[in-house]
């Protein structure tokens, strides 16, 4: 059984610390204080982040059929998830919540699984193909349909050397036509303020982060997969309908992402 280490900071934690939640530390609040005087945007780009992955499961699944969702780096639940917004369109919608974090998945299975619609399992965004092996999620996700592989909020996690690149193309790999990979990733065009939060993070989660990238670093990240209009924006950009009004990041600190289809 696992200790929570509170004394630690958590990146699902400082997370929800950043979207107003209240499962959070000392530890995690003190490192996000030290974010926010670098990145003061850091709040509005960790609520774009959400507001995006709660927009793309409703488009995914109303315009395009899907009714397999698999959330890498899920963190820690909050009001409104993929399984609720995905089971209002379709109550038979599938959503598996994979995360690392210990308490992440004591909550998620203690407020959200049910094993038959919606699973949580330990892994990282690292272990996604393993993930999509394991014979728990086969028995509630079929391979051979449609599935949105959701790595919100996710790539910048990963530590190196690992690539986020090969991390998407090996999920992609393992999905049928008609799937989708869901991405997005912190960026800045300020090297300086790149090198900063890159070291804070490393240095406060023990190097179980990954780092902040340019624009154009992130924009290689798909490869050869085919993105949806429009393309890699910042995720208050993607299709904002009722969004629209959110507050978009800046060249200084933003979340830029998109979504592809696998053919």
């Amino acid at each position: 059984m696992d200790v929570l280490d509170v004394a630690s900071p958590s990146v699902a934690r400082m997370n929800n610390y950043l979207l107003g939640g209240k499962d959070h530390y000392p530890a995690d609040r003190e490192v996000c204080e030290r974010l926010l005087r670098i990145a003061p945007g850091a709040r509005r780009v960790a609520e774009a982040g959400h507001r995006f992955l709660l927009r793309v499961t409703s488009r995914l699944a109303r315009e395009h059929g899907v009714r397999q969702f698999v959330a890498f780096g899920a963190g820690l639940p909050t009001p409104l998830g993929v399984h609720q917004i995905a089971q209002r369109i379709d109550p038979r919608a599938r959503t598996i919540y994979a995360d690392d974090d210990p308490l992440v998945l004591a909550y998620h299975r203690a407020l959200w699984e049910d094993r038959r619609r919606t699973l949580a399992v330990r892994a990282g965004p690292l272990q996604a193909a393993h993930v999509l092996s394991e014979p728990e999620v086969r028995a509630l996700i079929d391979l051979t349909r449609p599935v949105a592989a959701l790595f919100v909020s996710a790539l910048h996690t990963i530590p190196e050397p690992a690539d986020p690149a090969e991390v998407l193309e090996q999920t992609a790999r393992l999905l049928a036509p008609g799937s989708f990979i869901v991405a997005s990733h912190l960026v800045s065009e300020d090297a300086g303020l790149r090198g900063q939060a890159s070291e804070l993070m490393l240095g406060a989660t023990g190097g179980r982060w990954g780092r902040v990238r340019s624009r154009a670093e992130v924009g290689r990240f798909f490869g050869t997969l085919r993105l949806l209009a429009p393309e890699l924006v910042d995720v208050c950009q993607w299709w904002p309908g009722s969004d629209r009004a959110a507050a978009a990041g800046s060249p200084a600190w933003a979340e830029y992402g998109g979504v592809a289809m696998v053919r």
